[in-house]
């Protein structure tokens, strides 16, 4: 039988959490293959790609849409089990669960519109409209692939030690040509502890500016605007004019408000931002599959004066090639 869709495998998924325990992701995927009858060469169908089993692919989407609507929680890596909120919608809609079911929390709507192009509407699913042509099709794939990496990627950061954080920082500065030497940043990064890392690093190779660096590993709270006031106190009791705090949560309003107005140059980078700038500075992740898209070369095909194209590219009474 045919595959089933990931959106159709959203209201058994989420069932099989009812137990409230913890799911590993094979067994999720073994157990979905037996609800929807599959047969081994059902499972065995890839993706045009041939990157990845399609069954498989859509099992972990199903996955990402549940959690992102925070149905399902990651205890750790893997694994998901259900939430309240979860359990408050399978009682609610025991029949089928839909995109239209998750898009009424804030966070799912957070998430899809973090993968719509900021110049065009997409529908619920955040998926390019019927009537999108097919590059507009390909880039409304490509922004909801790279939405869904960058969460995974933050969750994937948060599953592991602080001392984990305070590499993937380092490593995102030096890629993006702070920090001088990995050895030289790695001696001024990482001085204390409180799940974060203060230092200071080079703003270039040559070492002739600093830039005094924070980062906190939170996942209870948001940075607030005491949080960064007293980093620009930091700041100012160093002598320095600039400054770069990171943390794997978010900044409230005031804080991100209250640094527009400080003399330090001061930039804040949640963790949102975080993960997008690993997907760009390939830190954490792989590329694994590149597509080349070609289109028409007009001015081959456009004759000069009236001159033929073999004419154009070879001289006279010669061959053009």
């Amino acid at each position: 039988m045919p595959i089933p869709t990931y959106e159709a495998m959203l209201s058994p998924m989420l069932a099989l959490h009812a137990d409230d325990l913890e799911h590993e992701r094979a067994s999720i995927r073994t157990s979905l293959a037996g609800h929807f009858h599959l047969s081994q060469d059902d499972l065995a169908l890839m993706l045009p790609s041939g990157s990845q089993r399609m069954f498989d692919n859509r099992v972990n989407w199903a996955a990402v849409y549940l959690a992102q609507a925070g149905l399902l929680e990651r205890p750790r890596r893997g694994a998901t089990k259900i939430t309240p909120r979860g359990r408050e919608v399978l009682a609610r809609y025991p029949d089928r669960i839909d995109n239209g079911v998750l898009a009424q929390f804030a966070e799912f709507k957070e998430f899809l519109n973090r993968a719509k192009s900021p110049t065009r509407p997409s529908d619920a699913a955040g998926s390019a409209p019927p009537e999108a042509t097919p590059e507009e099709a390909i880039d409304a794939a490509y922004r909801e692939l790279r939405a869904a990496l960058a969460e995974e990627v933050l969750g994937r950061v948060l599953d592991k030690l602080p001392e984990f954080f305070e590499n993937v920082v380092l490593d995102v500065l030096l890629t993006m040509g702070y920090g001088g030497s990995r050895e030289d940043a790695a001696q001024r990064l990482g001085r204390t502890g409180d799940e974060g890392l203060d230092g200071v690093i080079y703003e270039d190779r040559l070492g002739l500016d600093m830039i005094y660096v924070q980062a906190k590993r939170w996942t209870d709270r948001p940075v607030r605007r005491p949080d960064v006031q007293a980093f620009v106190g930091a700041l100012q009791g160093a002598r320095a004019a600039k400054g770069v705090f990171i943390t794997t949560s978010r900044f409230t309003d005031d804080a991100t408000d209250y640094v527009t107005r400080v003399q330090a140059r001061v930039v804040l980078i949640d963790g949102r931002r975080l993960a997008d700038l690993m997907i760009e500075y390939g830190v954490g992740v792989s590329r694994f599959k590149s597509y080349e898209l070609k289109r028409i070369d007009e001015d081959y095909f456009v004759d000069d004066e009236g001159t033929g194209l073999l004419e154009r590219r070879g001289t006279a009474g010669q061959p053009a090639w």
